[in-house]
């Protein structure tokens, strides 16, 4: 048996609440945005996903299982016939909820809820070292002439062994001035 929900449910009861989310998953795929409470969109956006996903997977075992939450017949062909193949390589994500601010009558929270229409693009991580190769650690200047200190610090120890020796040449500096 399925855990309620804790707290007030949107319309009162449970039925209530059920059909309140069925009626806007319905004008939501009609018209493609609609405009309501951010506490509406909010309970909306998982049921929409779950439709949207069960429209791309497009057999008639999950056209039947979204008539029983869309009952219109109209909705439910277009969802399956021009929506869902708009959301065929998005693997998730198909709607964005965008806060419009208070209502003037209330004061209630409003905000715009949406079906994404934009396409899919790769992700793309990009590092520093990679957009601009980095010179080599041992390279020196070409005009710098090489000191004593560095030829005598071997160039593969460890960076914990070169600090030790940076401060060892600076102490025999301090001895040698004073």
């Amino acid at each position: 048996m399925p855990k309620p929900t804790k707290g007030a449910r949107l319309g009162g009861s449970p039925a209530h609440e059920r059909l309140i989310l069925a009626n806007l998953a319905t004008d939501l795929f009609r018209h493609g945005r609609i405009r309501t409470t951010e506490a509406k969109a909010k309970r909306l956006r998982p049921l929409a996903e779950r439709l949207i996903t069960k429209a791309k997977k497009g057999d008639i075992h999950n056209r039947r299982q979204v008539l029983t939450v869309v009952r219109d017949k109209g909705v439910v062909h277009h969802l399956f016939t021009e929506i869902a193949p708009t959301f065929a390589e998005r693997p998730g994500g198909y709607t964005r909820i965008t806060k419009i601010g208070p209502r003037k009558g209330d004061n209630a929270p409003m905000a715009v809820i949406e079906l994404v229409t934009e396409p899919m693009n790769p992700v793309r991580v990009s590092r520093a070292a990679d957009a601009a190769p980095a010179e080599p650690k041992d390279a020196e200047p070409k005009d710098a002439e090489p000191t004593d200190e560095a030829q005598a610090e071997p160039q593969d120890a460890a960076p914990a062994e070169q600090g030790e020796a940076a401060e060892a040449a600076k102490d025999e500096s301090k001895k040698d001035e004073s």
